[in-house]
């Protein structure tokens, strides 16, 4: 038998400026290596994978 649960958060003002400046930077690096794998793809027809773009 599954169980699913949900839970939901209530944040104050100081954490939701965190999760949010969080996220933010997430996506910032996100699309940072999408555009560094999509250029690299591009010019040598190479796919960077996690390894070269954690490096």
């Amino acid at each position: 038998m599954h169980r699913a649960y949900k839970f939901r958060l209530y944040p104050n003002k100081e954490q939701t400026t965190l999760i949010n400046k969080t996220i933010g930077c997430t996506r910032f690096v996100f699309n940072h290596f999408l555009v560094k794998r999509k250029d690299a793809y591009e010019q040598e027809k190479k796919t960077l994978g996690y390894h070269d773009c954690s490096a």
